[in-house]
Parts: structure tokens; sequence; C-alpha cells
């Protein structure tokens, strides 16, 4: 007990995750033009509604002749561009000129590449050792094929899966709606104007940092604060965001005398799912759900608060918006350095890419800013991880891509 708070145990990571992940529903599911769903979750399987290539065609600029007639010469009969293919039918002897992309003509087996080809006029020999080859001929359907799958519901539209939709037949795909998120920064010591600071006053830099964070998840992202540590102004900050489906805090979410996130949660209405966590930084991390509504309570120091936004809130919102995988995905990599064995807390520390891996920043303090404007991974260390030396393989999450896929 601290504070007059009966503390629970902190819980570990993977069930935090799962407690969060387990409750949430996706929003319901909006169409949109592909070209304004990058970064969007699918909410439905999509199949091909066409044939890609939708026919034989070639590869490389040239010429296409039968493929049973490769020694030539030949009679340059036509010619085959994308988007005009030659109508006829070739005969032995005979050949078209055709381009990268170009329907191979009826009859057409092979493709000699221009730098090969030996043309006088309509006449066309070889000019070298090499002959045409059935490799340059991209076969019909070899990518997909007309109701061949192409995305799975809860893929991510990234530029490429765009494409591949677009040439799939699709103008337009249903994807989750994507969640209003309000971040509300709360502390008697924040200032609004960094500029303008009073006696033990701070810049209100996390709820900054914050929003920066979840627009890219967030159908509009609302600012609230900095709010007083008075129970009844936090109370009212939760009202004010009434129509957000996430609310995110920063700071009081501990057990000091005025930190007054929960009680004023509890005082509001909402219900604490869990309290605590078993990761430096961010152990004072709190979940709570009033409605259909979560709040989810970061801790006050800026490594802390930016810590728990990407391992929790970010993967709160891509949950909401639909997302089949949307927890970090963490990679495994040689470590150039050295760590020190950790205790009953998963450690996440900030940490740079190197060219013999990746280098632990020698600030870890919650509160350095500087060192975590320079990381640009996390290095996670498991419960009672033991020392690691370098070229030892370690578990890294990169920060700038979210990690998810």
């Amino acid at each position: 007990m601290a504070g007059g708070v009966n503390l629970p145990p902190p819980i570990p990571l993977a069930e935090a995750h799962a407690r969060l992940l387990a409750a949430v529903a996706p929003l319901p599911a909006e169409e949109l033009p592909l070209a304004k769903a990058n970064g969007r979750f699918l909410a439905a399987d999509l199949t091909a509604r066409r044939t890609q290539p939708f026919a034989d065609l070639s590869a490389m600029d040239g010429y296409a002749m039968r493929g049973d007639d490769l020694s030539g010469p030949w009679q340059v009969v036509g010619e085959s561009a994308a988007g005009h293919p030659f109508a006829g039918q070739l005969a032995t002897g005979q050949a078209i000129r055709i381009s990268t992309g170009a329907c191979l003509p009826a009859g057409g087996g092979a493709v000699l590449l221009q730098e090969d080809a030996l043309r006088t006029g309509d006449r066309l020999a070889l000019s070298g050792a090499d002959g045409p080859e059935v490799r340059h001929i991209r076969r019909k359907g070899f990518d997909f094929a007309t109701g061949d799958p192409l995305l799975p519901r809860g893929a991510m539209l990234t530029p490429a899966r765009i494409a591949l939709a677009l040439t799939g037949g699709h103008a337009r795909a249903p994807v989750g709606r994507l969640p209003r998120v309000a971040v509300l920064d709360s502390g008697d010591e924040l200032a609004v104007d960094p500029a303008a600071l009073g006696p033990g006053q701070l810049p209100a830099s996390n709820g900054a940092m914050l929003a920066a964070m979840v627009a890219p998840l967030a159908r509009e992202v609302q600012r609230i604060g900095p709010v007083a540590d008075r129970l009844e102004a936090l109370v009212a900050a939760f009202a004010a965001a009434a129509e957000a489906e996430v609310i995110v805090t920063s700071g009081g979410a501990s057990v000091g005398d005025h930190d007054l996130i929960r009680p004023a949660l509890e005082a509001w209405g909402a219900k604490i799912d869990f309290w605590r966590i078993a990761i430096k930084p961010g152990k004072p991390l709190l979940v709570a759900r009033k409605g259909p509504q979560w709040i989810i309570g970061l801790p006050g120091n800026p490594v802390s608060a930016h810590v728990t936004c990407f391992l929790f809130v970010l993967p709160l919102l891509r949950a909401l918006a639909g997302a089949s995988k949307p927890q970090p995905r963490a990679m495994a990599l040689p470590l150039d350095g050295s760590l020190r064995a950790i205790g009953h807390r998963a450690e996440f520390l900030r940490a740079r890419f190197g060219p013999a891996g990746v280098v632990p920043l020698v600030e870890q303090d919650s509160s350095a800013l500087l060192a975590l404007s320079t990381a640009e991974c996390l290095i996670h260390r498991a419960i009672n991880a033991p020392a690691a030396a370098q070229g030892e393989l370690v578990q890294v999450y990169w920060l700038h891509n979210g990690g998810s896929a």
C-alpha cells in the first residue's frame, strides 16, 4: 500500500496485450476509393476480378517470332506495342517488332532481344550468338487469375497493395473506420506556450508528441488541456471527450498525491480494466472502459509516454480500425554493444541501427527527450533476461514504421 492506495501487482506485458486486444471489436466499415485508402485496413477479403497478365506479354523490347522458328532470318510484318496489339498471326519466317508489355501475337512463342537483332529494312537476322528465348515472355495469368485471392481481411493497404488491388480490378475497397482520439494532458506544471513559462512550469510537449503518434491511425485527434490537477477538472475533461472512441491521457496515472487520473475516471463512471504493467519504462500504465470508449492512461515522463503509446495505444487503434495483426512486429538483430541482466520487469531500451547491429543508447532515463529523439528502435528485454554480449541476437522494434503489417 502506497499513499493510501492498494497497489495491484504489475501484470506481464503479454497478459496486458492479450487483455487489451481480446476485448476490441473493429469499428464499422466504410468504402473508399483505393487512391484514398493508403494505411487503412481491409474490412473484407479481396479477390481478383481480372487476370494479370491478361495475355502473353513481352518482357523486353525486341522482336517476336514463332517458338519453332528460332534461327532466322525473318521478315518483319508488323508491330505490337503496349495497348496496340498486332492483329495478325505469325507464320514461319515472320517476326514483328514488339515492345515491353505488349501482347505476343497469335502464333508467337519467343522474343529476340533488340540488342541481339540485326535489321535491314524488313529483313531481320541474328546479330550474335544469342537467339530468341521463351524466358522473355510473361505468360497470361502468371501473377494472378480471376477469382484468385489478392489480399485478406485485416491487411493494411500499402502503396504496393493498392496497386495490386487496382490491377486486380478494384477501384474501391471496404476498410475499417478509423477511431476518433482525444489526447489529454494533465498537470499543474504544464504550460501551452514554451516561451512563457511560469515558476516551476514545463512545456506541455507530451500532448503534441502523442497526437503526432496517433494521427495516422485516427479519424480526428482532439487535444484537451493541459488540465489542472483537480478531480473536478479532470472529470470535466473526460466529459469533453464524449465523441472519442479512444482517450489517451498523459501523466497522473501513478500513485502520488497529485496523480488523479484513476480516481477521476472512477468518478466519471469508467471501469478500470487493469493498471500497472511489469515493464520499464511505463509501469503506471492504466486501461479503462466507459461503455464503448477506451481510456489509456500513460505515464507523464515523455519516454515512458512514447514507449507505452507505441506498445498499447497504437495497437489498440489498429485493432479498432480492423487490423488483423495490430501489435508491433519484432525483428531479431545482432547487438552492437553489451547489456546487463535485468529483473522482474521487461525493459525497452532506446537504440539506433549501426553497421554491426543495434546500438543501445547510453542515456536511458525516462525523461531524456534528446536521447529519445535520436532513437530509431527499441530493444525488448524479457523479464529476467540474462546479460547479452556483442553479437547476440536481441528482439528489436523499429520505431518509425509502427512495426505492423
